[in-house]
């Protein structure tokens, strides 16, 4: 009954056996617990390695591995005191029995009835204080532990010299074909802290990646939101400093109707004179142009300059706006290059609001007047101003050489503005009469001149009185041609002294025509004319004026100087055709 089994006594729960040299290809045999097998059940173990056998020697004071001292030998090893001698190293199947004797130190504690790992029980050796290991950082994922690992989950190096201890308890014995204790016996670490779940303490954040990302993305969106705070806010400031705030500006206003004007104000008068105006735009052969008129009757007579329409010659064309924006085709009526006028004629228009006329001889120098036109084709232009003279004796035209297309005015001077465009159109006083007709402006570099050698107004502007208009407008439409008054004399235009020459005798012929008015009258050649009508007559240009100021028939009192002596003579006006 007890063959093969050891005799030697058995070991108590204190008793740290030392792991012998496992045999190459099997797998060291592990301690089963105490209360696994019955008590009579002997612990098998193998010889304990001895220094000479690892080749290592021992210092002096050193402890081994269960931390009990050890004496140096020359040539053994150092058995801690009362321990039983080992068993002859190499024999076979020689167990190593450990015993107690009682000399050995007691235990401190009562035993753990219980074997609760890693102690088993008190023993006489204090335990190591635990180690302590760093607790993972708060969020850090924590595998779960698992077998051939230490306290901490660190892998444990194998060692095929050596075996790892049993848990400090008494040996039991264990069937041949009994199941190996749980892995987690086979690792353990008697001086590592026992095996708890891992438990995690919040603690502050630490910044990563994500943090990082994170904070990084809430500045830019900072960075960005006031940046367009502040554009906002500046467009918002300048929109106040612009309009003075955040609501709309409304400016007061004069909420009274205007209602209407006086009748002899310039609104008056244009308003009265205007639907009255036409613009012609005549077109010959060679030559265009644009001038004004005014509407004489409701029959279609329009009176305008001798130089608007001369462009359309005998077949060019001549078209007639009105004010209204309405148009229609003239016709030449008369004209006459002598006093620059002429008249056309529009057909088939109804509605017609003559222009009344005024008496010129009535206009005093400084009376308000408004000229009205199209200067530079800019039709209804209505300028202001006054008569600053009268009786300007002008001539205008003369672009043929021989002077047929010369024109002869005793005109009214104005300072209203006059430009090309302006010519035929009409020069009205305060109650919308016309008392003249504009066409001329002083040319800057070469005295008066017709409208079309000036580029613009320089303030001296004028107009053909009304009352002589009025009488050539009546032949012209009557006749169809004006005549002019004479007095049958040739004068000396080179002459200059005060007054005008008659010329002299030249190849026989006389300078007064035989049997004309001055002929008549007692002029002679050489004699000078210095007063018409008792007013100073100083060239022969003026003279002309003042004779064509008057109608054929008329009686002229002039003073002639013949000898140095002044003689008064009297002539009455003959007439001539005009071209």
């Amino acid at each position: 009954m007890d063959d093969g089994k050891p005799t030697e006594p058995k070991a108590k729960w204190w008793s740290r056996p030392t792991a012998g040299p496992a045999t190459a290809g099997e797998a060291p045999e592990p301690a089963p617990a105490e209360s696994a097998a019955p008590a009579e059940a002997p612990l098998q173990t193998e010889p304990p390695a001895t220094p000479e056998a690892h080749g290592s020697a021992v210092t002096p004071g050193a402890h081994d591995a269960h931390g009990a001292a050890v004496t140096p030998g020359a040539d053994g090893p150092a058995t801690p005191p009362d321990a039983p001698a080992p068993a002859p190293h190499g024999a076979p199947g020689a167990p190593a029995v450990l015993d107690a004797t009682p000399d050995a130190p007691q235990p401190l504690h009562e035993p753990d009835p219980y074997g609760t790992p890693p102690y088993g029980g008190p023993g006489p050796w204090a335990p190591a204080p635990h180690v302590q290991r760093p607790t993972p950082a708060h969020g850090t994922p924590v595998p779960p532990p698992y077998a051939g690992t230490d306290g901490a989950g660190m892998s444990l190096p194998h060692d095929h010299t050596t075996q790892a201890f049993p848990p400090p308890a008494a040996p039991q014995p264990q069937p041949q074909d009994a199941h190996p204790p749980s892995p987690q016996w086979q690792s353990y670490d008697p001086w590592g802290a026992p095996r708890q779940p891992l438990v995690t303490q919040p603690g502050p954040p630490l910044p990563d990646g994500r943090r990082g990302n994170r904070r990084g993305t809430m500045l830019i969106g900072a960075l960005l939101l006031a940046l367009v705070a502040g554009g906002i806010g500046g467009g918002i400031g300048a929109y106040i400093e612009r309009n003075g705030g955040l609501t709309s500006v409304e400016l007061p206003q004069d909420e009274r109707d205007g209602g209407g004007r006086a009748p002899d104000s310039v609104a008056g008068i244009a308003a009265s004179a205007l639907p009255s105006v036409v613009t012609l735009h005549v077109s010959g052969d060679t030559e265009s142009g644009t001038g004004t008129g005014f509407v004489l009757d409701d029959r279609g007579h329009i009176l305008t300059n001798n130089h608007v329409v001369a462009p359309a010659g005998s077949s060019g064309d001549i078209t007639v706006t009105f004010s209204g924006g309405e148009t229609a085709t003239a016709e030449v009526v008369g004209k006459d290059s002598g006093y620059d006028l002429a008249v056309v004629k529009v057909s088939g228009v109804s509605g017609l609001k003559p222009l009344p006329l005024g008496n010129s001889d009535n206009v005093r120098v400084g009376d308000p007047v408004v000229a009205i036109g199209a200067p530079f084709d800019l039709s209804n232009t209505v300028t202001s101003g006054i008569i600053s003279a009268k009786d300007r004796p002008i001539t205008a035209g003369g672009e043929k050489g021989d002077g047929s297309d010369v024109s002869y005015v005793n005109a009214l001077q104005t300072d209203a503005p006059i430009n090309p465009g302006n010519s035929g159109g009409p020069l009205v006083d305060t109650d919308a009469h016309v008392i003249g007709i504009n066409s001329a402006i002083r040319a800057a570099d070469s005295g008066s001149a017709g409208e079309g050698g000036q580029a613009g107004s320089i303030g001296l502007g004028f107009a053909i009185p009304i009352n002589q208009g009025k009488l050539v407008a009546e032949e012209l439409i009557n006749t169809g041609k004006a005549t002019h008054p004479v007095i049958g004399v040739t004068l000396d235009m080179k002459y200059n002294g005060d007054g005008a020459k008659v010329g002299g005798s030249t190849g026989g012929s006389s300078p007064v025509t035989a049997g004309g008015p001055a002929d008549k009258a007692g002029i002679e050649a050489g004699d000078v004319i210095t007063e018409v009508d008792g007013k100073r007559v100083h060239s022969g240009e003026e003279l002309i004026v003042k004779i064509r100021s008057h109608r054929p028939g008329d009686d002229l009192k002039l003073t002639v100087t013949r000898g140095g002596k002044d003689l008064s003579i009297t002539l009455t006006l003959g007439s001539a055709t005009g071209t």
